[in-house]
Order: structure tokens, then sequence, then C-alpha cells
């Protein structure tokens, strides 16, 4: 019989090293072609959209799909997810998982594309998906430093604060964009930006880049001279990126870009290709979110929810 696993249920069943470690396994088995996604469509509804995607992971078992709906500034998650004879395992509430799972694929890039000593963290963005990435991150690199610019003054030094209880480590607002650039080993861009939030000439050598924001063409977190500055640039899916990703977008128009050099973090983490050659490479993570993600974290959490009896029975 499935099960409904509600957020408090989620809450109380997966973790951030949950989350580093079921991504990482579905991005290797991804790289090694036993894993399938579907990049994500959207419908138009009133005052919004219907997104839906879908993926499988047939060497473990499982398949499944998001869908969620975006309407008047309110969004809604859930994932679907089958065992591999087609039956319904359960219907999960995936406002945290999607933290958690878009979290945990920075960090999985971050492992594979950053210097291993990087221990400065530049963040953009004050949100919830800011407070994932800084923990997921965390769990992979040695962070002493972290730095956090939003527009907001007010809430950003309250960011800072609650994230510096959260983690014990240095969280500091910062007063312009740039400071949250510059000398940073490691730099995250969490908005909804239409606009490029930093100027890809204050990067210094050897950083990475993880933006997760910009997943429709209409949007860009980072600028042209960012994209062509980086040595290795890596998606999670390229079908989807080709569809979402304005930072790529505006760049392959610019002759900045071509997408015959964009790598999947698939073939990284496979190690078909390296994600960093050397320690003066600059290299951007471009996280578009795929069902990937979503449906190899589900399984994780379900099975723990199976070993502790957490969950609604469903009448089907």
């Amino acid at each position: 019989m499935a099960i409904l696993l509600r957020e408090s249920d989620v809450e109380a069943l997966a973790t951030t090293s949950m989350a580093v470690e079921a991504i990482e396994q579905a991005f290797r088995l991804q790289g090694q072609q036993k894993a399938d996604t579907a990049p994500r469509r959207r419908c138009r509804v009133d005052q919004g959209f219907l997104h839906v995607m879908g993926a499988s992971l047939p060497t473990l078992g499982y398949a499944g799909l998001k869908s969620y709906t975006t309407v008047a500034g309110v969004n809604r998650f859930a994932v679907l997810l089958y065992q591999g004879d087609g039956q319904l395992n359960a219907v999960i509430e995936a406002n945290k998982l999607g933290q958690l799972r878009t979290g945990a694929a920075s960090a999985v890039a971050t492992k594979y594309m950053a210097r291993k000593e990087s221990a400065r963290l530049g963040v953009f963005g004050t949100g919830l998906q800011a407070r994932s990435q800084i923990q997921a991150i965390c769990s992979v690199r040695p962070i002493k430093t972290v730095f956090a610019y939003s527009r907001d003054q007010e809430r950003r030094e309250r960011f800072c604060k609650e994230i510096t209880e959260l983690t014990g480590i240095g969280v500091h607002p910062a007063a312009t964009p740039e400071e949250a650039v510059k000398d940073m080993d490691i730099i995250v861009t969490a908005t909804t930006s239409k606009e490029p939030v930093f100027k890809g000439e204050w990067l210094s050598k050897g950083t990475h880049i993880n933006a997760i924001g910009a997943n429709f063409l209409s949007k860009q977190e980072i600028d042209v001279e960012t994209v062509r500055r980086s040595d290795c640039v890596v998606v999670d899916s390229r079908d989807q990126a080709i569809l979402e990703s304005g930072d790529l977008d505006c760049a392959m128009k610019a002759d900045a870009f071509y997408w015959e050099d964009a790598r999947e973090l698939g073939l990284v983490v496979a190690g078909d290709f390296p994600g960093r050659e050397d320690a003066g490479e600059i290299t951007l993570f471009e996280s578009q979110g795929i069902a990937l993600e979503d449906v190899a974290l589900a399984a994780r959490i379900y099975e723990q929810a199976l070993k502790t009896g957490i969950g609604e029975p469903l009448p089907f």
C-alpha cells in the first residue's frame, strides 16, 4: 500500500548527508547510462504554471515524477514515487525535499569541481534555497567564512545571524555584490534575478560557481563574462539546460559559449570527464534542477519511512 509523506515527515526523515549521498549516486548512474530523466515541461494556468518532470533509476528499482504549481506567487510541490513493477510507493509533499536535493546537487558539483582547500563561500540570495546550499556545501568542503548578499539589508543581516547559529560558521552580510565575489573560493547564486547579480571581471582565479536560479530563458544570474572565463562548464542535464538556462543561452548568443563544450555532471561523477584540471581554472555548474535528483532523494526518504513506520496509508 502506498503512503503519504507530509512536509513534517520529510523534515523528520531527511538529512543533508542523506541527500548528498543519494544525489551523488544518482549522477553516477546517470553517467553510466543507468538512469533516465525527462526535461521539465510547463503548462500555463491562471496566474502561473504547472510544471512536470520525470526520471527513473532502474538499477535501484524506482521511477517517479515531480509536479508543482507556481500560482500567484505560491509554490506547491509533490513527488510521486513508483517501484519498478509500476506500483505507487508514495506521494510526498516536496518543498523541503526540493531544497535538500538542490543543495545536494551543488554539493556534488562542488566535491568534483572546487579546489579541495576551498574555505571562503560567497552566496547571492538569502532564502530557503540559500540556506540549503550553505549547509550542503559545508558538508563537502572546509568552509570557514561565508559572505551573503541580497538587496534587502535587514533580511540579509537576519539570515547571516540565523545561519551562523545553525552552522557554527562565520556568516557575514556582504555590503556590496563585489564583496561576495572577490577572493571567494566558491560562489552560489540562489536568486530569481532576471539580470546578472555580479560581474565576471570580479572573479578570482580558481573560483568554482554554482548557479542554481536561472531555470527560465528569461532569467540570468551570471553575466556573459563569467561564462566566457569559465574553463569548465557543467550542467545537470544538457537537454534541460538547452530549454531553460538563461545564463548559458545569453552566453551562446554572444558567441562566448557553445553547447558542445558543456559536460553533464553525471559524466564528471562517473569519471569520464574532469571537473577541474588545475587550481587556477574557473569552473561553473549550471543547475536547472532535474527529476533524477527528486526521485533519488524521494527513494531514500521512502525507505527510511518504512523503517521508522512514518507515513499515512493511502487507499490505493
